[in-house]
């Protein structure tokens, strides 16, 4: 067994709200039990630090503490929950499933479904946050004497300064807004305009996992377990409305160019404040003509096929987006960050540069980050025509 290795970092995770359950609990939950019990055999480990998430608190509404979970912990109920009888119920599953020969995309889309169920009977809002948690709980367990740092993000933007401003890998969370706005492909959507999207650049988050290493090994703090809330929405709050009007003033400056070589004109998106009328609304102005066609489809011979799986493709998406966001979208907490600004103290004393190391949420200007930084270069590096 290796023994030079003195801090172990974990941060091995899905990246989607509905992946299946199998693959959930396989990464965000025993995934990090697993890692923990690695690092446990390394003789000179000194200290195991966790990425998981703020919204591991689910719906939660008002101030967030950064406060941990405890074994069995459940939001919803009165009940408890055992997470290896929940991967024994989940395997059962499963194993149901393959002995009735159901084909892989049939296994795929039940065990997305039976995740968010599970998810949803305890008190989370879909399976990505729910396996995450349980992922928590079995570090608090069983970590032993080991200390235990857990960083809980936000939405995850692209850097503010490091290495460059602007540098991000893949499409995240918000961005999806903003691409399809941009394109005109959403003009309005159920949320509420007041809600506070918490969003941190990602070079702020790895700043203060470096701080947290440097200063928690200093500390060498015997058996302790210390959660940081990496995010903006306590100190330096972002709306919806906020974003919208950023969007809103981006586009109309710098129109989107369509495949046709043609200027996207975009209007103010409108927001629903009840996700059931923005549902009723998809179903009166969309569902309802693409079953006219789908039908027109059958009677001339599949003419429009084509025409009508794109159609159903695009409202799809549009309606699941809507229902995976919809928690989000109405969500009323904002997430304490005591424990970080006091890391900034003691990192202060240590003499570490934090112009260098920044993960000050307040020094961000929300209007010169997103004019000119993040919507630029999200178009320039990751979407394409």
């Amino acid at each position: 067994m290796r023994k030079e290795i003195e801090i172990f970092v974990n941060s091995a995770a899905t990246t989607c709200f509905n992946e299946r359950y199998d693959v959930a609990l396989g990464i965000n939950t025993f995934g990090a039990f697993n890692v923990l019990n690695f690092g446990k055999k390394c003789d000179k480990i000194k200290l195991f630090l966790h990425i998981s998430t703020a919204y591991v608190c689910g719906e939660k509404a008002g101030i967030i503490l950064e406060k941990r979970f405890y074994m069995g912990e459940i939001l919803k109920g009165t009940h408890s929950i055992n997470i290896f009888e929940e991967k024994r119920t989940m395997e059962e599953q499963l194993a149901q499933l393959r002995c009735h020969g159901a084909p892989d995309k049939a296994i795929k889309s039940s065990m997305k479904e039976f995740g968010l169920k599970r998810a949803k009977l305890n008190g989370w809002p879909n399976t990505y946050v729910f396996t995450k948690a349980m992922g928590e709980m079995l570090l608090g367990q069983f970590k032993g004497d080991l200390p235990l740092v857990i960083i809980r993000p936000t939405a995850i933007a692209s850097t503010y300064k490091q290495p460059f401003p602007g540098w991000i890998e893949g499409v995240r969370t918000f961005d999806s807004f903003i691409v399809s706005y941009g394109k005109g492909k959403l003009t309005c959507f159920p949320a509420n305009p007041n809600t506070i999207i918490d969003v941190i650049p990602v070079d702020m988050v790895v700043n203060a996992m470096v701080v947290a290493v440097k200063v928690h090994y200093a500390e060498r703090q015997h058996a302790c377990e210390t959660i940081y809330h990496v995010s903006s929405s306590f100190r330096n709050p972002l709306t919806l409305s906020d974003l919208r009007n950023l969007s809103h003033c981006y586009f109309i400056k710098n129109p989107w160019i369509d495949a046709n070589g043609l200027r996207v004109k975009v209007g103010q998106l409108t927001f629903f404040s009840k996700a059931n009328r923005y549902l009723l609304l998809m179903q009166m102005k969309y569902v309802l003509p693409l079953k006219v066609l789908y039908l027109a489809n059958i009677l001339c011979c599949q003419r429009f096929k084509k025409n009508y799986k794109n159609l159903n493709r695009k409202i799809n998406f549009v309606i699941q987006l809507a229902k995976l966001y919809e928690p989000y979208a109405f969500f009323l907490g904002s997430f304490n960050d005591g424990n970080l600004v006091e890391l900034q103290r003691v990192a202060e004393e240590q003499g570490i540069d934090l112009v260098e190391f920044n993960f000050d949420s307040e020094s961000i200007e929300w209007e010169e980050y997103m004019m000119n930084i993040h919507i630029p270069d999200l178009l320039k590096y990751e979407i394409k025509s």
